[in-house]
């Protein structure tokens, strides 16, 4: 005989603090230099077809690693930037 445990009946939400005051902060130079650093992944050759466009290849573990580094470095700066406006007391959601 298989016993089957019961679903629960309340789901667990953990939530997440976004800096949307550090989102403010972030200029179209800040994108294009993520985008740029993403750019070797990008494949431009059709996956299945002879028409279509070009895929994104897996991450790998330095890529991973070196997006979390940035990803650290721009909220550092992001945080510098709000510091020097001078908004630093503004409401984070």
């Amino acid at each position: 005989m298989i016993y089957i445990a019961p679903r629960p009946k309340k789901a667990t939400l953990c939530p997440m603090k976004l800096r949307l005051d550090l989102l403010k902060q972030l200029t179209v130079k800040d994108v294009v230099e993520e985008a740029a650093a993403n750019q070797h992944r990008y494949k431009a050759e059709p996956t299945f077809s002879k028409v279509g466009i070009g895929h994104l290849s897996p991450q790998s573990i330095e890529d991973s690693a070196r997006e979390a580094e940035r990803s650290m470095a721009l909220t550092g700066k992001l945080t510098k930037r709000l510091r020097k406006t001078g908004k630093a007391g503004g409401k984070k959601s």
